[in-house]
């Protein structure tokens, strides 16, 4: 007669769905971004906070006033010799430091750079129309890429896009300041000109 293994005892089948006997439970835990409390590592930490006296303590007093204080002692600049721990409700600092993150953000301005195209022969009415508008993108904080395009042969005529380019750039000197000078690049005269800064 076979045997037949009986799973009456305290060990379950090993079916899909059932933890394999020996490995871990693992939860989704998401790491804290700071060390708090009893995580922290240092045996001594330089103590920062509202109405604390600012200096240096052993670790397990720091603890113990933050913890007088119904609050927490959180690790802000770990790799300061003393590491630098402030005294505040930990959720309370999470919450401004997101808070801080997001106004970097949104103050973060992508650089805008427009492109103004010319050919070593153009003549002084399209000059200035491209002048105008040249004033106009600085004046919003956008950055100017000039470039002379030579098509065919007159690639021969660089001397004269150069001249054009920075004549380009002292018409716009009172908002604009150089960049970049002309430079070839193949059939191409680029030139990079910035908003000046508000005084």
């Amino acid at each position: 007669m076979a045997f037949k293994p009986s799973f009456s005892g305290s060990r379950p089948p090993n079916r899909p769905g059932n933890r394999p006997y020996g490995r871990p439970f693992r939860q989704n835990v998401k790491e804290e971004p700071y060390r708090i409390n009893e995580r922290i590592l240092a045996q001594r930490v330089r103590v920062v906070g509202e109405n604390i006296k600012v200096d240096v303590y052993p670790t397990s007093v720091a603890i113990k006033m933050a913890q007088d204080l119904g609050l927490d002692l959180v690790e802000i600049s770990p790799n300061a010799d003393p590491p630098v721990c402030k005294i505040i409700e930990y959720s309370k600092f999470k919450y401004e430091q997101k808070k801080k993150q997001k106004e970097i953000k949104a103050n973060a301005q992508k650089t805008v750079v427009k492109e103004i195209r010319f050919g070593p022969n153009t003549d002084d009415h399209d000059f200035n129309f491209k002048v105008k508008h040249a004033l106009k993108f600085l004046a919003e904080g956008a950055k100017v890429k000039a470039y002379v395009h030579f098509a065919g042969r007159s690639i021969v005529y660089k001397e004269r896009g150069e001249i054009l380019l920075l004549k380009f750039a002292q018409s716009l000197e009172e908002v604009g300041k150089v960049e970049e000078m002309p430079r070839l690049e193949g059939k191409r005269m680029y030139m990079m000109v910035a908003p000046k800064g508000k005084k």
